[in-house]
């Protein structure tokens, strides 16, 4: 659904209520609406008043009503199966920005004055071709009757009005007022697609296999699960965690940069929606802590002001990933290493060194890291009418990382600060774990960042780097615990990262054909915790054709096949777009 005046939200809040209500709902609702500028909280909580049955559903709302900042931003609610795509910005821009069919459409407009409405002055007839872009034949439109400005302009457009008003109910809290005009879009011509779109292939719900058991491959299961999707993820570990999302800890913090750069607005997003399934999903001051995190300006120019980070936590990634894998429709296997797919038919066969099946799945994702590469190159070259061509995907490289930690051991609170620090490294100072039969709280320092393609280095000299970083971040607690680094009493905690050359995620098809069935979600880098969880919903609206968690040019630049001479100009072209509509 797309409503184009999201205003104090009623229009939302009375079709999700609907939603709950209707024993025959579908499995997801979609909800995109556009705002101008969001209500601050207080006066979304206040404007429940005159509705009391959508006060709950209004404060569900407001628990996550923050940090909308222009742009797409992902409110996911009752599970993950309600999702709204708040667009914050110009009207025109946010629709052009939009990459999906919406089945109906709430067009609203009210005088300049109306808190995050659009003054009538701001449509023209590009907004309407921008609207029914947004549309597929069949498509139904609701819209007041007092605004014959908007008709002129939709009818060329492709839609056919109706001939007689319908009246809405009398007690409807919705905004749309009675009574109300309801149009279909259904052009006289062929629709045609001239923009560009980015691949993805509707298919029915079916079986998929997903190679991979940490984050990324985690994170893609659950997204896919929801949807209906039966998934096998195979790993060649015993457990699922078992590489670099094996990290005790880690930060969820977002990137933040003066020119708001393209991995600023895509871990801002992705921290959203990490957070809301950590809410959902984990326990609250054991499995994760929304605590904010400080982060040092350590290379920045003398006298740059620390930044304070309100939506940050911290949170135990494996934790994450055994809830994620628990969910109803995923299968986890282990001690199995995928070394081949063969095609039979419209499934895919993985097979194991001896040529033994291991799944059958209509469509498969790599989410196995750097482990991807070696299947891509043999797919090349045994598939050639495929068209997959490694040397179109990023560049993926082992990055080696070493985390220092120990107990308290009774050394005063005083000591710790009360959140997490970042900047050079990082330091998460109370993380309670399991041990000696019993709980206590942990810190942590690190991580060393080393190419895995050079000789590792030995593990003293990492601690030694890891306590140089503790003492830039934070040298009251450098210096409290520099006893525990010099007598050896730290422990150590070694994984490989997946990175990318430009240090942004690949997700997307292996090859572009209508009904591409070979997928990837890999590289995620140090971000992991910031990156699956959008990496995952992005795989998944363009598997099923719903809006996309980011606006399509942002999607874009995750694109698997971003070094095509075709990807390259959508994307230099969508770059060009995102300029031209910046405030």
């Amino acid at each position: 659904m797309l409503d184009t005046r999201f205003a104090r939200g009623f229009n939302f809040l009375s079709t999700w209520q609907a939603w709950r209500q209707d024993p025959q709902r579908p499995r997801m609702l979609h909800y995109v609406s556009v705002t101008a500028a969001p209500l601050g909280i207080d006066e979304l909580l206040a404007s429940s008043a005159s509705c009391p049955e959508l006060q709950l559903l209004t404060e569900e709302l407001a628990m996550q009503w923050s940090g909308l900042l222009p742009g797409f931003h992902r409110l996911t609610f009752d599970g993950g199966h309600v999702l709204l795509t708040l667009c914050v910005g110009d009207l025109t821009a946010m629709l052009r920005a939009q990459q999906f069919a919406a089945d109906s459409v709430y067009l609203v407009s009210d005088p300049a004055d109306t808190p995050g409405c659009f003054p009538t002055s701001h449509w023209d007839v590009w907004t309407a071709k921008a609207l029914a872009r947004c549309c597929r034949r069949g498509t139904m439109l609701v819209a007041p009757m007092n605004a014959a400005y908007w008709y002129a302009d939709l009818t060329p457009c492709g839609f056919e009005m109706a001939a007689d008003p319908v009246d809405r109910p009398k007690n409807s809290p919705a905004i749309t007022p009675s009574p109300v005009l309801r149009a279909q879009f259904n052009p006289s011509w062929t629709i045609k697609r001239t923009r560009s779109t980015m691949a993805g292939s509707l298919m029915a719900v079916g079986r998929c296999a997903v190679i991979g058991a940490g984050l990324a491959g985690a994170s893609v299961a659950a997204s896919l699960a929801r949807r209906g999707w039966r998934v096998q993820v195979l790993d060649q570990a015993h457990t699922p965690a078992a590489g670099a999302s094996g990290l005790p800890v880690g930060l969820l913090v977002p990137h933040v940069s003066a020119d708001d750069c393209v991995l600023s607005r895509l871990s801002r997003s992705g921290v959203r929606l990490m957070l809301q399934q950590a809410r959902s999903l984990l326990q609250q001051g054991q499995d994760w802590e929304a605590t904010g995190t400080l982060e040092r300006q350590l290379n920045r120019s003398p006298g740059s002001p620390d930044l304070w980070h309100p939506q940050a936590a911290w949170l135990k990634p494996s934790r994450l990933v055994h809830a994620w894998l628990a969910q109803p429709g995923i299968t986890f296997q282990g001690d199995v290493k995928v070394a081949a797919l063969r095609q039979c038919g419209n499934e895919w066969e993985l097979l194991d060194a001896q040529d033994n099946v291991l799944h059958r799945a209509s469509r498969v994702v790599f989410a196995n890291a750097g482990g991807a590469t070696a299947l891509l190159e043999s797919l090349q070259a045994t598939l050639p009418a495929l068209d997959i061509r490694v040397n179109q995907f990023p560049v993926m490289q082992g990055v080696r990382g070493q985390v220092s930690w120990a107990m308290h051991n009774g050394l005063p609170d005083a000591a710790f600060p009360p959140f997490p620090v970042n900047g050079a490294g990082s330091v998460v100072p109370r993380v309670p774990i399991d041990a000696n039969g019993g709980q206590g709280l942990a810190w942590f320092v690190g991580a060393s960042y080393q190419p895995d393609d050079q000789p590792a280095t030995p593990d003293e000299m990492n601690h030694a780097a890891n306590l140089d970083r503790l003492c830039k971040l934070n040298p009251k607690l450098g210096q409290a615990l520099a006893g525990q680094f010099a007598a050896g009493a730290v422990n150590t905690w070694k994984g490989t990262r997946c990175v990318t050359a430009d240090r942004l995620p690949a997700v997307g098809p292996l090859y572009q054909t209508e009904h591409s069935s070979l997928w990837i979600c890999a590289g995620l880098g140090s971000r992991g915790l910031s990156f699956s969880m959008l990496c995952a919903e992005l795989l998944a609206a363009r598997w099923s054709g719903e809006p996309l968690p980011v606006d399509a040019g942002l999607a874009r630049t995750l694109d698997a096949r971003r070094g095509s001479p075709r990807h390259r100009n959508q994307l230099d072209r969508s770059l060009e777009l995102q300029v031209s509509c910046a405030p």
